[in-house]
């Protein structure tokens, strides 16, 4: 297991895999009981693993709990991430949403679910399309101020909210955004356009939530709908365009030719575009059963080659859109037509 500094504006160290607990508990009709999610937090903590995930609403708060006892015997050797936004009360307009309000009482709450004084990476988990930004990263603020967190990030917001978050304490003096939560993998990539060019330029550590499209990088959905298809139905890619069908099927080739499980080279993929770009990289897995982790680990042991890693990046890639198709365009004309001649600083202009 790899460890790096949780983007450039922290010294928060971290292993390259977070473990996300987002099944740990049967409060949504579906999960995984105490004793294997002991034992795969374990299994991940055997194997260096010290990122742990979870949320005030996962598994209508049972995995916190779940937690209270995984971390009791040593709960500063781990660097803990909760959320609010999506708290385990459903219904109370109060206790939703990204408000200074739902804040206090969601960070409190999550305090007494895990059984610890404070919170090393806390997240608003969704925007509410209604409290300001500047409620927002003050509140968090406040918490940094008062030790109950340490450090704070937004999950799933748009690049330009969280560019505004970190302008505002910036200016104000209040502690700064340490990161991004965002779906990526080599069935989504979208947030090569904006969020993830935002965050190394910004200096943000990115953690990056379901590297196997839900299960479909795995290739088992072309025999069986079994697992999160059918026990979730959301937060799940199906062959529904004709580029993911090609790169599920360059991932199964790449798995034959390797002697590794295609899950494996999905996330050994993510591994070594971790290594090739800027950006501080952080894949979470979620594993529901030890043989799932164990696949995940495996994954650190699996090398590509360079063509294999091209031939995915390739076949993955999204049109970036407006306005970056322009400028790619338009790069032949700068200084007479020799782009080449373009000086470029090593990181992207802020």
């Amino acid at each position: 297991m790899r460890y790096t500094a949780f983007g450039r504006r922290t010294g928060l160290r971290v292993s390259e895999y977070a473990l996300g607990t987002g099944n740990f508990g049967t409060g949504w009709g579906t999960g995984t009981e105490q004793d294997e999610a002991r034992r795969v937090f374990d299994g991940f903590a055997e194997a260096g693993g010290v990122f742990i995930d979870t949320a005030d609403g996962y598994q209508a708060g049972e995995s916190e709990t779940m937690l209270r006892d995984f971390l009791a015997a040593d709960r500063d050797h781990f660097v803990l991430a909760s959320k609010y936004s999506n708290g385990p009360v459903k219904g109370d307009v109060s206790r939703s949403g990204n408000s200074r309000k739902n804040m206090i009482a969601s960070v409190e709450a999550s305090l007494r679910r895990l059984g610890t004084d404070h919170i090393d990476l806390y997240w608003a988990h969704y925007p509410d399309e209604i409290t300001p930004m500047e409620e927002i990263a003050r509140a968090f603020d406040d918490l940094v101020r008062s030790g109950k967190i340490l450090h704070w990030g937004l999950s799933n917001f748009p690049a330009w909210r969280v560019s505004r978050a970190a302008t505002l304490a910036e200016l104000r003096g209040w502690a700064p955004p340490a990161g991004i939560q965002l779906e990526y993998s080599l069935v989504e990539r979208t947030a090569d356009r904006e969020l993830l060019p935002m965050a190394e330029s910004l200096g943000l550590g990115a953690a990056l939530w379901s590297p196997l499209g839900g299960g479909l990088l795995t290739g088992k959905y072309r025999e069986s709908d079994a697992g999160r298809l059918s026990e979730w139905n959301r937060l799940v890619h199906t062959e529904t365009t004709t580029q993911k069908t090609a790169v599920v099927d360059a991932v199964l080739a790449i798995a034959a030719e390797i002697g590794a499980a295609p899950a494996q080279v999905a996330v050994a993929w993510m591994r070594e575009r971790a290594a090739r770009i800027a950006t501080t990289f952080v894949t979470i897995i979620g594993p529901r059963s030890v043989r799932q982790l164990d696949d995940y680990l495996g994954a650190l042991d699996v090398s590509l080659t360079g063509e294999q890693y091209d031939r995915l990046t390739q076949v993955s890639a999204v049109p970036l859109g407006m306005p970056h198709d322009l400028i790619a365009a338009q790069q032949d004309t700068a200084l007479g037509g020799d782009a080449s001649r373009v000086i470029r600083p090593a990181t992207p202009v802020s």
